[in-house]
Protein backbone atom coordinates (compact mmCIF):
# COMPACT_ATOMS: atom_id res chain seq x y z
CA UNK A 1 0.00 0.00 0.00
CA UNK A 2 1.13 3.40 -0.96
CA UNK A 3 1.23 6.57 1.43
CA UNK A 4 -2.10 7.83 2.87
CA UNK A 5 -4.56 8.84 -0.34
CA UNK A 6 -6.18 12.07 -0.74
CA UNK A 7 -9.25 12.66 -0.97
CA UNK A 8 -10.88 15.78 -2.56
CA UNK A 9 -14.72 16.43 -2.62
CA UNK A 10 -16.57 18.73 -4.51
CA UNK A 11 -17.88 21.71 -2.83
CA UNK A 12 -20.71 23.85 -3.56
CA UNK A 13 -21.40 26.07 -1.01
CA UNK A 14 -20.09 26.39 2.97
CA UNK A 15 -22.62 23.31 3.60
CA UNK A 16 -21.27 20.92 1.85
CA UNK A 17 -17.68 22.28 2.88
CA UNK A 18 -18.11 21.68 6.14
CA UNK A 19 -19.54 18.15 6.20
CA UNK A 20 -16.86 17.35 3.67
CA UNK A 21 -13.85 17.95 6.22
CA UNK A 22 -15.96 16.35 9.37
CA UNK A 23 -15.61 13.55 7.03
CA UNK A 24 -12.43 13.50 6.58
CA UNK A 25 -12.00 14.63 3.10
CA UNK A 26 -7.97 16.42 2.50
CA UNK A 27 -9.22 19.02 -0.16
CA UNK A 28 -12.26 20.57 -1.84
CA UNK A 29 -12.80 21.54 -5.44
CA UNK A 30 -15.29 24.55 -5.44
CA UNK A 31 -17.78 24.77 -8.35
CA UNK A 32 -21.16 26.11 -9.42
CA UNK A 33 -23.45 24.91 -11.97
CA UNK A 34 -23.17 20.99 -11.78
CA UNK A 35 -25.37 20.42 -14.84
CA UNK A 36 -22.81 22.01 -17.10
CA UNK A 37 -20.13 20.36 -14.98
CA UNK A 38 -18.83 22.46 -12.94
CA UNK A 39 -18.63 26.58 -13.40
CA UNK A 40 -16.27 29.03 -11.94
CA UNK A 41 -17.95 30.03 -8.29
CA UNK A 42 -18.21 33.44 -6.94
CA UNK A 43 -15.78 35.23 -5.26
CA UNK A 44 -18.09 35.79 -2.26
CA UNK A 45 -18.49 31.59 -2.06
CA UNK A 46 -15.18 31.42 -2.22
CA UNK A 47 -14.38 33.80 0.88
CA UNK A 48 -17.16 31.80 2.79
CA UNK A 49 -15.59 28.83 2.20
CA UNK A 50 -12.15 29.84 3.61
CA UNK A 51 -13.70 31.10 6.23
CA UNK A 52 -15.80 28.07 7.16
CA UNK A 53 -12.79 25.32 6.86
CA UNK A 54 -9.15 25.04 6.75
CA UNK A 55 -8.47 22.65 4.61
CA UNK A 56 -6.91 23.29 0.92
CA UNK A 57 -9.35 24.52 -1.53
CA UNK A 58 -9.04 24.14 -5.61
CA UNK A 59 -11.15 26.92 -6.91
CA UNK A 60 -12.27 25.87 -10.75
CA UNK A 61 -11.73 28.27 -13.51
CA UNK A 62 -14.02 27.97 -16.08
CA UNK A 63 -16.96 30.06 -17.29
CA UNK A 64 -18.67 27.81 -20.36
CA UNK A 65 -20.11 24.41 -20.43
CA UNK A 66 -17.62 22.50 -22.87
CA UNK A 67 -13.98 22.93 -22.99
CA UNK A 68 -13.26 25.89 -24.97
CA UNK A 69 -11.27 29.16 -23.24
CA UNK A 70 -13.13 31.39 -25.21
CA UNK A 71 -10.81 32.62 -27.62
CA UNK A 72 -8.74 36.00 -26.49
CA UNK A 73 -11.58 37.32 -25.04
CA UNK A 74 -12.53 34.13 -22.97
CA UNK A 75 -8.79 33.98 -21.80
CA UNK A 76 -8.78 37.84 -20.81
CA UNK A 77 -12.39 36.94 -18.44
CA UNK A 78 -10.62 34.11 -16.85
CA UNK A 79 -7.39 36.45 -16.11
CA UNK A 80 -9.69 38.80 -14.51
CA UNK A 81 -11.93 35.64 -12.40
CA UNK A 82 -8.50 34.54 -11.58
CA UNK A 83 -7.59 37.44 -9.71
CA UNK A 84 -10.65 38.48 -8.25
CA UNK A 85 -10.54 34.65 -6.93
CA UNK A 86 -7.24 35.61 -5.38
CA UNK A 87 -7.89 38.46 -3.67
CA UNK A 88 -10.93 36.39 -2.28
CA UNK A 89 -8.50 34.21 -0.36
CA UNK A 90 -7.92 31.26 -3.50
CA UNK A 91 -4.21 29.95 -3.86
CA UNK A 92 -5.18 26.81 -5.34
CA UNK A 93 -7.14 25.73 -9.02
CA UNK A 94 -8.28 23.68 -11.34
CA UNK A 95 -8.38 24.36 -15.44
CA UNK A 96 -8.31 23.02 -18.58
CA UNK A 97 -8.31 24.53 -22.26
CA UNK A 98 -8.96 22.35 -25.53
CA UNK A 99 -8.85 23.80 -29.21
CA UNK A 100 -11.32 22.97 -31.16
CA UNK A 101 -8.88 19.68 -32.70
CA UNK A 102 -8.83 18.16 -29.60
CA UNK A 103 -6.07 19.61 -28.70
CA UNK A 104 -4.61 21.90 -25.82
CA UNK A 105 -5.22 25.45 -26.09
CA UNK A 106 -1.81 26.37 -25.09
CA UNK A 107 -2.12 30.30 -25.31
CA UNK A 108 -5.01 30.14 -23.32
CA UNK A 109 -4.00 27.86 -20.38
CA UNK A 110 -0.71 29.84 -20.63
CA UNK A 111 -2.17 32.89 -19.64
CA UNK A 112 -3.87 32.16 -17.41
CA UNK A 113 -1.17 29.70 -15.32
CA UNK A 114 0.61 33.28 -16.20
CA UNK A 115 -2.30 35.38 -13.57
CA UNK A 116 -2.05 32.60 -11.15
CA UNK A 117 1.44 33.70 -10.43
CA UNK A 118 2.70 30.17 -9.17
CA UNK A 119 -0.11 28.87 -7.61
CA UNK A 120 -0.78 25.24 -7.42
CA UNK A 121 -3.60 23.59 -9.87
CA UNK A 122 -4.73 20.80 -11.76
CA UNK A 123 -5.74 20.23 -15.27
CA UNK A 124 -8.91 18.79 -15.16
CA UNK A 125 -10.95 15.92 -17.25
CA UNK A 126 -10.66 18.32 -20.66
CA UNK A 127 -7.30 15.60 -20.64
CA UNK A 128 -9.77 12.50 -21.10
CA UNK A 129 -11.26 14.53 -24.28
CA UNK A 130 -7.86 15.80 -25.46
CA UNK A 131 -6.79 14.11 -29.19
CA UNK A 132 -3.79 13.23 -27.93
CA UNK A 133 -2.97 12.44 -24.01
CA UNK A 134 0.57 11.82 -24.03
CA UNK A 135 1.14 14.58 -26.63
CA UNK A 136 -1.14 17.45 -24.00
CA UNK A 137 0.88 16.28 -20.72
CA UNK A 138 3.99 16.63 -22.94
CA UNK A 139 3.09 20.01 -23.86
CA UNK A 140 2.06 21.02 -20.21
CA UNK A 141 4.95 19.61 -18.61
CA UNK A 142 6.78 22.84 -18.38
CA UNK A 143 4.38 24.97 -16.40
CA UNK A 144 4.86 26.74 -13.67
CA UNK A 145 2.17 25.14 -10.59
CA UNK A 146 0.69 21.94 -12.50
CA UNK A 147 0.37 19.21 -9.79
CA UNK A 148 -2.20 17.14 -10.57
CA UNK A 149 -4.35 15.95 -13.40
CA UNK A 150 -7.80 14.71 -12.45
CA UNK A 151 -9.01 11.99 -14.67
CA UNK A 152 -10.99 8.92 -15.50
CA UNK A 153 -8.57 7.73 -18.20
CA UNK A 154 -11.39 7.65 -20.69
CA UNK A 155 -14.13 10.59 -21.33
CA UNK A 156 -16.70 7.48 -20.62
CA UNK A 157 -15.07 7.28 -16.88
CA UNK A 158 -13.23 5.30 -14.55
CA UNK A 159 -14.59 1.83 -15.83
CA UNK A 160 -12.95 2.06 -19.41
CA UNK A 161 -10.16 4.73 -18.25
CA UNK A 162 -9.14 1.95 -15.79
CA UNK A 163 -6.19 0.46 -17.98
CA UNK A 164 -5.49 4.17 -19.02
CA UNK A 165 -4.79 4.98 -15.75
CA UNK A 166 -2.85 2.17 -14.67
CA UNK A 167 -0.34 2.83 -17.70
CA UNK A 168 -0.15 6.36 -16.83
CA UNK A 169 0.74 6.16 -13.53
CA UNK A 170 4.01 3.48 -14.47
CA UNK A 171 5.02 6.53 -16.39
CA UNK A 172 6.30 8.75 -13.24
CA UNK A 173 9.59 9.79 -13.84
CA UNK A 174 9.11 10.24 -17.72
CA UNK A 175 8.10 14.11 -19.11
CA UNK A 176 4.97 15.32 -18.60
CA UNK A 177 4.33 12.28 -16.15
CA UNK A 178 5.07 13.67 -13.06
CA UNK A 179 2.35 14.94 -11.83
CA UNK A 180 -0.53 13.51 -9.39
CA UNK A 181 -3.03 11.34 -11.27
CA UNK A 182 -6.33 12.25 -9.25
CA UNK A 183 -8.99 10.30 -10.21
CA UNK A 184 -12.51 11.37 -10.86
CA UNK A 185 -15.05 10.80 -13.39
CA UNK A 186 -17.61 7.78 -12.69
CA UNK A 187 -15.60 6.48 -9.72
CA UNK A 188 -16.99 4.02 -7.41
CA UNK A 189 -15.72 2.04 -4.24
CA UNK A 190 -14.98 -0.95 -5.73
CA UNK A 191 -12.63 0.55 -8.57
CA UNK A 192 -10.37 2.11 -5.38
CA UNK A 193 -8.72 -1.69 -4.47
CA UNK A 194 -6.89 -1.59 -8.17
CA UNK A 195 -6.34 2.01 -8.61
CA UNK A 196 -4.70 1.52 -4.47
CA UNK A 197 -2.60 -1.62 -5.90
CA UNK A 198 -1.65 0.22 -8.90
CA UNK A 199 -0.22 3.00 -6.88
CA UNK A 200 -2.62 5.85 -7.60
CA UNK A 201 -3.08 7.66 -4.78
CA UNK A 202 -5.69 10.93 -5.07
CA UNK A 203 -9.46 10.44 -5.75
CA UNK A 204 -11.87 12.76 -6.57
CA UNK A 205 -15.73 12.45 -5.57
CA UNK A 206 -18.69 14.50 -6.30
CA UNK A 207 -22.43 12.98 -6.53
CA UNK A 208 -20.88 9.93 -4.75
CA UNK A 209 -20.49 12.26 -1.72
CA UNK A 210 -24.30 13.30 -1.48
CA UNK A 211 -26.90 10.36 -1.00
CA UNK A 212 -29.97 12.67 -2.42
CA UNK A 213 -27.16 12.66 -5.69
CA UNK A 214 -26.93 16.70 -6.30
CA UNK A 215 -29.94 17.79 -5.19
CA UNK A 216 -28.80 17.53 -2.02
CA UNK A 217 -25.48 18.52 -0.08
CA UNK A 218 -22.22 16.76 0.90
CA UNK A 219 -23.10 14.09 3.72
CA UNK A 220 -20.52 13.57 6.17
CA UNK A 221 -20.73 9.61 6.31
CA UNK A 222 -20.58 9.09 2.55
CA UNK A 223 -17.39 11.19 2.76
CA UNK A 224 -16.10 9.09 5.72
CA UNK A 225 -17.11 5.98 4.53
CA UNK A 226 -14.75 6.95 1.18
CA UNK A 227 -11.94 8.06 3.72
CA UNK A 228 -12.28 4.38 5.45
CA UNK A 229 -11.86 2.51 2.42
CA UNK A 230 -8.81 4.67 1.32
CA UNK A 231 -7.64 3.89 4.51
CA UNK A 232 -7.33 0.48 3.90
CA UNK A 233 -9.86 -0.10 7.12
Amino acid sequence: MSKRAVLEVIALDVEDAVAAQAGGADRLELVTEMAADGLTPSAATVAGIRAAVDIDLRVMLRLADGFAAGGPEGAERLVRVAGELREAGADQFVLGFLDADGGVDRDAVERVVAALDGCSWTFHRAVDRAADRDALRKQLADLPGLDTYLTAGSAAGVDEGLPTLVAEVRRRGEPGYDQTILVGGGLRLDHVPALRHAGIDAFHIGGAARSAGWAGPVVEGAVREWRRVLDGE
